[in-house]
């Protein structure tokens, strides 16, 4: 299927349907994009993805929604975007909705209590795989290396929280670059 001739009812039809298996957070929502726009449909690069992926994190707001926006612009410019957007989390909400006039119901009964037990094993899982894509296509040097430690360290010892240490991080990215390219 070509991009332009993605008309914009199936582009909600595919993101209403990623936002009805989604479960477990913005985390999951980069294998299912790969295999969705990349393996499956062959729209959008690899490398874009996870490119989409990494700014949807750094912005505020679901990163399932900020993701679905970047791919749905690329596809279809601006009404792709908010199409793809809405699509999303056209079933998370209505789910929403219903669960919660039952949430206390729901949250004694043992049926449902396993599944969240047995959902919350597989987004552990997808989040692994998440990260070792993401650790995959980084490019990697001795900068990389060095930042990395340092933001372990700044969210596990000096326990900054991840707004700013993306800010922090963010910031001397911009300025290492800069420097790299004054070099050259």
């Amino acid at each position: 299927m070509e991009k332009e001739n993605l008309p914009l009812y199936k582009l909600f039809l595919i993101f209403t349907k990623i936002g009805a298996i989604l479960l477990g957070g913005g985390y999951v929502i980069l294998p299912i994009m790969t295999s969705e726009f990349v393996d499956k449909r062959k729209l959008v690069s690899h490398d874009e993805v996870v490119d989409y992926f990494a700014l949807a994190q750094s912005l505020p707001g679901i990163i399932a929604a900020n993701m679905s926006m970047f791919i749905g612009y690329k596809l279809r410019g601006k009404f792709g975007a908010l199409i793809a957007m809405l699509g999303v989390t056209f079933v998370p909400f209505w789910c929403i909705v219903l669960l919660a006039s039952a949430i206390g119901s729901l949250t004694e009964n043992n049926i449902v209590q396993g599944a969240l037990w047995g959902v919350g094993g597989a987004v552990i899982a997808l989040i692994v795989l998440t990260v070792r894509e993401m650790w995959q296509k980084s490019h990697r040097d001795l900068f990389f290396y060095i930042i990395f430690v340092l933001t372990l360290i700044t969210l596990l010892v000096v326990k900054l929280s991840p707004i700013q240490t993306i800010l922090i991080f963010s910031v001397i990215g911009i300025v290492y670059k800069r420097i790299a390219e004054g070099k050259k």
